[in-house]
């Protein structure tokens, strides 16, 4: 067998690697798609993003949300006696007293006032944050409360069942189920780790975890998006974004959107068609984050939710009024 020289040797051992290389930066093709199932699948995803809106514990029932900067407060439809003051439809004069305790806040019901966690009634609770741990519900009648903590300030976060918001709801409206619209995207990673700060509708700066930017193409264009993980949350990708058609066909402010972590080779599937509106597109008593300006996109992306066709208003008398 012939003796090859240092310097051939050499060359095949590079050509090796170049082409070991290749192999393992090459871009996978995008998964192929059985358009029914995909139907299925998405009708699916629908009915549960119509039930995060209209359901009973959905977007479209939140009646108000109140700041907790005091120590005591006083729950109740008397304007002249409460100090969180809530529609007397569904509220008694007296409904509840809130006195904070350290961090958290201590709910005691008022004149035997029935009030549930769960199926037990109680006369009191501690009531922590979501920021803290899962929060505690209550329920009184069509009601319910909870303590949320946003931009490191506590609020109250009422929800009624019967709010007009929901009676009234209007549907969801959707583009074209487009499959061309699930696009293939690479993930860059951050040279270091990066945190993003995004401003909500409240005016405050929330903070964001974000493992790096994906890259993806649409009719041969690139374009990239900033990804993040919710809180401690890292089995899926958040992302924030506006495009062209908040102009005039869907919600003004952008959409929200999630992906599934990348594979060994960095690749994930960034699909549009599951792109939706923001809570802030139903109710006013939501705090919804506000896309980055990294991730203002220059293109319309006719796929996913459509801006909502009904009001969403910050007083039962306003949307009353509509």
């Amino acid at each position: 067998m012939p003796t090859l020289s240092p310097y051939r040797a050499s060359m095949g051992l590079t050509l090796f690697a170049l082409a070991a290389c290749t192999q393992r930066v090459a871009t996978p093709t995008k998964p192929t798609v059985d358009s029914a199932a995909y139907a299925a699948d998405t009708k699916t995803w629908r009915a549960k993003r119509l039930d995060a809106i209209a359901g009973p514990d959905g977007w479209s029932t939140l009646a108000g949300l109140f700041w907790l900067d005091s120590a005591h407060y006083v729950i109740g439809s008397d304007t002249t006696r409460s100090t969180i003051v809530l529609p007397s439809d569904h509220t008694p004069a007296q409904f509840a007293i809130l006195t904070r305790m350290d961090s958290a806040y201590l709910f005691r019901a008022m004149n035997n006032v029935s009030v549930f966690v769960d199926s037990t009634k109680i006369d009191s609770v501690t009531l922590v944050s979501d920021r803290q741990k899962r929060p505690v519900v209550l329920r009184a009648g069509s009601m319910t409360y909870r303590v949320i903590e946003r931009g490191g300030r506590q609020l109250l976060r009422v929800k009624d069942s019967s709010y007009v918001l929901r009676r009234d709801f209007k549907g969801l409206e959707y583009f074209p189920l487009d499959t061309s619209m699930r696009v293939l995207a690479h993930l860059v990673p951050h040279a270091t780790p990066r945190t993003l700060r995004i401003l909500n509708v409240l005016g405050q700066t929330d903070e964001y975890r974000s493992p790096g930017m994906l890259e993806f193409t649409i009719a041969g264009t690139p374009y990239h998006l900033t990804a993040s993980f919710e809180g401690s949350d890292t089995t899926q990708y958040f992302v924030i974004f506006r495009d062209e058609t908040s102009k005039d066909r869907t919600y003004p402010a952008g959409r929200f959107m999630y992906a599934t972590p990348v594979d060994s080779a960095g690749y994930t599937i960034l699909d549009f068609n599951r792109a939706y509106n923001p809570p802030c597109a139903f109710t006013a008593f939501a705090t919804c984050p506000l896309p980055p300006a990294e991730n203002v996109l220059k293109l319309a992306l006719t796929a996913g939710e459509k801006r909502y066709a009904g009001p969403h208003g910050s007083t039962l008398e306003e949307v009353r009024a509509r």
